[in-house]
């Protein structure tokens, strides 16, 4: 598909130069450097800056804010001739800040770390992955999905002990047992089913009031994209796909999938909802869907601007999926 890169995430070209994470010798050099960008991450949330938190806000080596990581930093790549590191800060505690709501679909609570200008936040990554350029978002998204992974796989899955970081932060070891243990990353297809003239939409209990976006789900071990998209889709609605194709791909950093966009051809119309999969699912026509995005529909919103489903809906109005 033209443009399959421009989507939110992707496209960027960032240098991640994957031959250095075993120099230390190297990697210890470029933590000096006072060059080297420094990228702090609260709780998953991202350090940003300006009055529309449109920038990744980068800071020295010395910063306080940096003494918070608990474990070492993870080298991202290289940004314009420059060393890219994040840092897990996650435990400072923002005394007297809001600290969003456990389990919310979007946290629109900021924290301020003391002694930084007043426009340097912690915000959450999808409310701000549209304003940021392509190569912010990829550094922000790489970043969050990296330490996410830290924090949620400190123990050695085969023998119980806690690893260690190890290869500049892509890979945890196992003084234990010798184990090494790699960043996961979960396939997900996401489906532009369509018939005719008419696209397949869903939700799933707690979104936001009125709001439907395409069907997706996980891939399953030894199956197929292609296989995927038509047993997620016979699954949640009772659709029977036909000929499927490949469109675009979006890393997803909540936690940590990769969204495979695919286009599948619809060779039914009726509808049978598995409650257990989603809560509706309906077809909506192309000039339905024109006014649903102009937001002039009062019963449907539109999927979120900078998820794939959303740039995938864009591309089918504008005929340009081919």
């Amino acid at each position: 598909m033209k443009g399959a890169e421009n989507v939110t995430f992707g496209g960027s070209g960032l240098d991640r130069r994957d031959g250095l994470r075993g120099d230390n010798a190297r990697l210890a050099e470029l933590l000096s450097d006072p060059s080297t960008l420094h990228m702090p991450v609260w709780r998953g949330k991202p350090l940003v800056q300006g009055e529309l938190r449109d920038q990744l806000c980068m800071v020295p080596g010395s910063a306080d804010v940096l003494a918070h990581s608990a474990e070492q930093p993870v080298f991202i790549g290289f940004d314009c001739a420059k060393a890219v590191f994040a840092h897990d800060v996650s435990t400072w505690e923002p005394v007297g800040q809001d600290t969003g709501s456990l389990g919310a679909f979007l946290d629109p609570s900021e924290q301020s770390f003391p002694g930084m200008e007043e426009d340097q936040r912690f915000s959450e990554l999808r409310a701000v992955m549209t304003r940021l350029t392509p190569r912010d978002a990829e550094l922000a998204a790489t970043a969050k999905a990296i330490l996410g992974w830290h924090r949620t796989h400190q123990f050695c899955a085969r023998c119980g002990a806690r690893s260690e970081i190890a290869k500049a932060g892509w890979q945890r070891t196992c003084a234990t047992c010798a184990s090494h243990h790699f960043p996961r990353t979960d396939p997900v297809v996401i489906m532009l089913v369509t018939h005719g003239n008419s696209v397949l939409v869903g939700r799933s209990p707690g979104w936001p009031d009125g709001m439907y976006s395409l069907l997706a789900g996980f891939v399953e071990p030894g199956e197929t994209i292609e296989a995927a998209v038509r047993r997620e889709v016979l699954e949640e609605s009772g659709v029977r796909i036909g000929e499927v194709r490949y469109l675009s791909s979006q890393p997803w950093p909540f936690p940590a999938s990769l969204m495979l966009g695919c286009h599948g051809f619809a060779e039914s119309q009726e509808i049978t909802v598995d409650p257990e999969e989603i809560e509706d699912a309906l077809w909506v026509s192309r000039e339905r869907m024109l006014a649903i995005l102009a937001g002039e529909d009062t019963m449907i919103k539109a999927a979120r601007k900078g998820a794939i489903a959303r740039f995938l809906i864009e591309r089918w109005l504008s005929d340009t999926l081919e």
